[in-house]
């Protein structure tokens, strides 16, 4: 019989963003830290799986990858509704990219739950290693669309392995403290629920008991 496999959460995050900007760059960087330059599109939908320690909790991160092109959209909207967390990635050095954040910002708003798109977010600025003469999107203004959707902000480097622990780890840290809530929450409302549904027991010496007593007796 095989073992049950152990874990303390399982969390599913979604890479979303234009097509070349580095999702599946940095998904492979993150899950397996490796990098190739050799540029292969994501036809529809691809994932990973990797394990990672969350303030001494074991999560299973389970990472989807989607593809970028438009008419693959109307595939990847489906897997919006289930994700627990959103990386939403554009290149530093590509400006149509980072506008279009605000297509993707939509996409996620229609598709995903609102916790989701509210306490769970981050947004990636990919391709540090391009270095500043290439850069077109500054960091001011990536900090500056992230505060204004209410996500994280990080600036990456798949190629150079620079942040890309880091904002996975960011938004697994911040699914696992929601989820940690919202067990909390429910526990509390189950506790209420259980305390309002008990009947009340009167003792005989009881205000209550008394009085019913004497209206019995008249």
């Amino acid at each position: 019989m095989a073992l049950k496999e152990r874990f303390d959460a399982l969390i599913k995050l979604l890479l979303v963003g234009d097509s070349g900007v580095g999702k599946s760059c940095l998904l492979l960087r993150f899950t397996d830290d490796m990098f190739t330059s050799s540029f292969i599109t994501t036809i529809g939908i691809d994932f990973k799986i990797k394990k990672v320690d969350v303030e001494g909790k074991l999560v299973k991160l389970q990472i989807w990858d989607t593809a970028g092109q438009e008419r693959f959209r109307t595939i990847t909207s489906a897997y919006y509704r289930g994700a627990q967390g959103i990386i939403l990635v554009y290149d530093i050095s590509d400006e149509a990219s980072f506008n279009n954040v605000r297509n993707w910002m939509r996409n996620i708003e229609q598709h995903a739950s609102d916790n989701v798109n509210k306490v769970c977010g981050i947004l990636v600025g990919n391709k540090l290693d391009l270095g500043d003469d290439k850069r077109v999107v500054s960091t001011a203004r990536g900090q500056a669309l992230a505060d204004e959707f209410g996500f994280r902000f990080f600036e990456t480097s798949a190629k150079d392995n620079v942040n890309v622990e880091e904002a996975f780890h960011a938004v697994a840290r911040d699914v696992l403290h929601r989820m940690q809530s919202e067990a909390a929450n429910q526990q509390l409302l189950q506790q209420q629920q259980h305390s309002a549904a008990q009947p009340v027991r009167l003792t005989a010496g009881s205000p209550r008991a008394v009085q019913d007593k004497s209206g019995c007796c008249r």
